[in-house]
């Protein structure tokens, strides 16, 4: 397989965690802008644990997922009493505030004779652990694809639980799920924490595909990516965000044919598709209906 295509597939990959974290929120009825924010966190995160602290890949991952739950919920306390457009400028609020916030970081230290660590917005080089442990694309891909797995595993069993469900009817009435029992406040907490910590996942692996990170890198255009990819894949199913991933990545590889007006071209394309399909392409109600048919 050569570079470009192997390069595609891991960012596919990668971004499928910021997409399932958008997800997650959205099956609890909240739009959030703002999981940049955590995505972000994880990279940082991650990349301080390998690059500065000496830490093995999976303790600085394990790490970069609790500070993103962490900040999730940091977040998610003053936010989730806010409803629809109110909420999600919040969140986008807060991404930005973070984003801001890693423009100011700087922490330098000498390693080996070389300095490393996050430098502002001149962003954080040196985050080689892969790289110097001679793990070939093809078996970070691998990585990427394994972690995935066990993540929509994972998600698939809560969605046939009985808190699937309650998460659901959550999505579809707060107020109703209120008066049947459900700490509606405590529930969408702990969602927001998940969410956080999945897209901090993707936010640690990302940065040990780059090797380097900067802040414009969690800008407010991941966090509208990061949206689309669970709304055009689809809300009936835990595929459907990684449906949108790949479609969004494809559709921007496909639109560089038009130049300077393949992001117009690329918009274009993603409205008429929502127009079409508010609920995306693997919505409720064709998910019932291929189960039905199965």
């Amino acid at each position: 397989m050569d570079e470009h295509a192997l390069g595609i597939l891991t960012n596919v990959g990668l971004f499928s965690f910021a997409a399932l974290s958008a997800y997650l929120l959205l099956l609890a009825g909240e739009l959030s802008f703002g999981q940049q924010a955590f995505f972000g966190v994880g990279a940082y995160a991650a990349g301080i644990g390998t690059a500065m602290l000496g830490w093995p890949l999976p303790l600085a991952a394990l790490a970069a997922v609790a500070l993103g739950a962490c900040a999730a919920l940091l977040v998610g306390l003053p936010t989730l009493r806010l409803r629809g457009l109110t909420f999600a400028m919040a969140t986008l609020a807060a991404a930005e505030m973070l984003r801001i916030g890693f423009e100011l970081f700087h922490w330098r230290l000498e390693i080996d004779g070389e300095t490393v660590g996050p430098d502002g917005t001149q962003g954080f080089r040196g985050i080689r652990w892969v790289f110097e442990r001679g793990i070939e694309p093809e078996g970070f891909l691998a990585l990427v694809w394994g972690l995935l797995a066990a993540v929509v595993v994972c998600v698939m069993l809560v969605e046939r639980s009985r808190l699937g469900v309650t998460i659901r009817a959550l999505g579809q009435d707060a107020g109703l799920a209120s008066s049947i029992g459900i700490d509606v406040n405590r529930l969408k907490l702990g969602i927001a924490a998940a969410a956080g910590a999945l897209a901090a996942l993707g936010g640690a692996l990302f940065a040990h595909h780059n090797t380097y990170i900067e802040p414009r890198n969690f800008d407010i255009m991941l966090g509208v990516h990061t949206l689309a990819y669970a709304l055009i894949g689809g809300l009936g199913t835990v595929f459907g965000p990684l449906l949108g991933v790949a479609l969004d990545i494809g559709l921007l590889e496909g639109s560089r044919a038009f130049g300077e007006i393949r992001m117009i071209v690329f918009g274009g394309l993603v409205a008429l598709l929502l127009i079409f399909r508010p609920r995306g392409l693997l919505d409720e109600r064709l998910v019932h209906w291929l189960r039905l048919r199965k």
